[in-house]
C-alpha cells in the first residue's frame, strides 16, 4: 500500500490514514488521501494494466485499501466509452464520446466511491454506515454495506425517485425520508450520528468516495490511449466526480503516465439548483446555498456542497465553465439521445447533451475537439420524470 496519510485540500494539515476521518479537524474542509507517488513511479508502469481485471481495483496501487485486504466489489467500474456518431455528427463534432455509468452496479457512477469507501471503512472498524442522498449514492452505500456485512443508514428527501427508495430498503438499509432537500437529510444525521454511533459517508465528508471517483480519470485517460480529451462535460451535484478526475490526473501527470495537458472541465447544473454556476459566473471562491433548490434530475439537487471551492478551482484552471439547463430540455433531449446512441440516459447525463449543444452554437467548443460527455446514470431510475 503507497498511501501515506490523509491531507486537507484547503489548509494542508495532514492527517493519520490509520483512523476513520471525516473534515479537517482544524477547519472542516473535505480530506484528500496521499501517496508516495515518486516511489511508485519507479515500479509501476501504465502497460502494466493490459493484463489485470476490468474493474476500477485495476488500480489498487492509488486506491487505499491495505493490500492484504479484500475489497467489497461487486464488479464496479471498467465502464464503456462509446463514441456518439450520430449525435456528434448533427452538431458538427468530429469526435464525440460517451462515457456510460449506468453500467456500473446499481445503474451509477455511485458505485465507484461507495465501493472504495465501504471498504475502507470496513477496514478501519466502522459497523454502521449513514449518508443522506438525493438517490443513486443511497442505493450504491445500501449494496455495498450488504455486501460488506454492515448496517446502513439511508436518509433521503421524500420527493426521490420511488425506484431508489425501493432499492435502498430491497437491499436491507435502514430508510428515513425527510420533507427536505438532501442538506436537510445532512443535517438530520449530523444530530443523531454520535448517538446512533453512525459513520457518516457524505460527499466528500468522509475521504475515500472522491478516490472511487477518481478512477473515472484514469480509466479515460487508459481508454483514449493516454492523450486526455479536449472537453470534459460533467453533470455536478456534490461534485465528487469532477473533483476526484482531476485529482487523477495530476496522479496520473505525476507517474510519467500523461503530460501536463488538461481537458477544459464543464461544469453542468440544472437550473432550479445552481449554485456553482452563479458562484463561477460571479467569480466567487465558494457558492453560497441555492434557494429553493428544485430539478427532476435528483442528483443535482445539491444546494450547497462542501467541496465547491474546489470544483470552482477546477473550472478556473482548466478554462472550462459552468452551464444551467432547465428540466424540460433534460427532459426531451434523452429521447434524442436513445434514438441516435441507444442509451437511456439519466437526466443529468441529458443535461451534458444539452449544455453541448448550447456550447457548440456559440462556438465554444470547435467541431474538431475531443469531447467526453459522462453520463452518470440510467434513466430507469427516474422513470417519474417522463411521461408516455
Amino acid at each position: 500500500m503507497y498511501l501515506t496519510h490523509l491531507e486537507c485540500t484547503a489548509c494542508g494539515l495532514r492527517h493519520d490514514a490509520k483512523e476513520l476521518q471525516n473534515l479537517c479537524t482544524a477547519c472542516s474542509k473535505p480530506l484528500f488521501p496521499r501517496y508516495d507517488l515518486p516511489g511508485l513511479e519507479r515500479v509501476w508502469k501504465r502497460d502494466s494494466l493490459a493484463t489485470r481485471e476490468k474493474s476500477l481495483w485495476r488500480y489498487r496501487e492509488v486506491l487505499p485499501l491495505a493490500r492484504d485486504a479484500e475489497p467489497v466489489s461487486l464488479g464496479e467500474g471498467g465502464t464503456p466509452l462509446l463514441p456518439a456518431k450520430r449525435f456528434g455528427a448533427a452538431l458538427g463534432l468530429s469526435e464525440l464520446w460517451i462515457k456510460d455509468e449506468s453500467q456500473n452496479p446499481t445503474q451509477s457512477f455511485k458505485a465507484r466511491g461507495m465501493a472504495v469507501a465501504v471498504s475502507m471503512a470496513k477496514q478501519l472498524g466502522a459497523t454502521k454506515l449513514a449518508v443522506p442522498t438525493a438517490g443513486n449514492a443511497g442505493g450504491a452505500l445500501a449494496a455495498y454495506a450488504a455486501r460488506a456485512g454492515l448496517e446502513a443508514h439511508i436518509f433521503m428527501p421524500a420527493d426521490t425517485p420511488r425506484a431508489n427508495m425501493i432499492e435502498c430498503r430491497e437491499l436491507g438499509a435502514h430508510v428515513t425520508l425527510i420533507d427536505g432537500l438532501i442538506t436537510d437529510c445532512g443535517a438530520e444525521i449530523g444530530r443523531r450520528k454520535a448517538a446512533e454511533g453512525w459513520f457518516e459517508m457524505s460527499t466528500l465528508k468522509e475521504p475515500y468516495r472522491v478516490e472511487g471517483k477518481k478512477t473515472l480519470g484514469y480509466e479515460l485517460a487508459e481508454q483514449l490511449h493516454w492523450q486526455l480529451p479536449d472537453v470534459v462535460l460533467y453533470p455536478t451535484g456534490g461534485g465528487t466526480g469532477l473533483i476526484g478526475m482531476w485529482k487523477a490526473f495530476d496522479e496520473m501527470e505525476t507517474l510519467g503516465w500523461i503530460g501536463s495537458k488538461r481537458p477544459r472541465m464543464f461544469s453542468i447544473q440544472a437550473t432550479g439548483c445552481a449554485p456553482i454556476v452563479r458562484a463561477f459566473a460571479a467569480g466567487e471562491q465558494s457558492a453560497p446555498e441555492f434557494p429553493d433548490a428544485h430539478t427532476v434530475a435528483s442528483g443535482l439537487r445539491v444546494p450547497k456542497a462542501v467541496g465547491d471551492f474546489l470544483m470552482l478551482r477546477i473550472l478556473r484552471e482548466s478554462g472550462g465553465g459552468a452551464l444551467t439547463i432547465d428540466d424540460a430540455e433534460m427532459i426531451s433531449i434523452t429521447r434524442e439521445v436513445g434514438a441516435n446512441e441507444g442509451i437511456f440516459v439519466a437526466p443529468e447525463g441529458a443535461a451534458c447533451f444539452a449544455a453541448l449543444r448550447s456550447l457548440c452554437a456559440s462556438g465554444t467548443i470547435s467541431r474538431d475537439e475531443r469531447v467526453v460527455i459522462f453520463n452518470t446514470g440510467s434513466g430507469i431510475k427516474y422513470l417519474e420524470a417522463y411521461t408516455l
